[in-house]
């Protein structure tokens, strides 16, 4: 396979910007979750994983929002 700088550029900037998105969602479930979830564990965490844990904590904040409860 050969690619040309400009293709190798965009391939590198598409996977900065890939790896600035998981790292993203891995503070987000970790502020979310108070604590209870490291920054390193986080990053362990499977695609699999990470997915399910973003829909429950999506779940919560919806139900919190129904519910009127506070959400700090």
């Amino acid at each position: 396979m050969s690619l040309s700088n400009e293709e190798i550029v965009a391939q590198i900037e598409s996977m900065e910007n890939e790896t600035k998105a998981i790292k993203q969602e891995a503070l987000k479930m970790c502020w979310y979750m108070r604590g209870g979830l490291s920054y390193t564990e986080s990053m362990d965490l499977s695609f699999t994983e990470r997915e399910i844990i973003g829909k429950i904590i999506k779940e919560h904040i919806e139900t919190t929002k129904e519910s009127g409860l506070p959400f700090f």
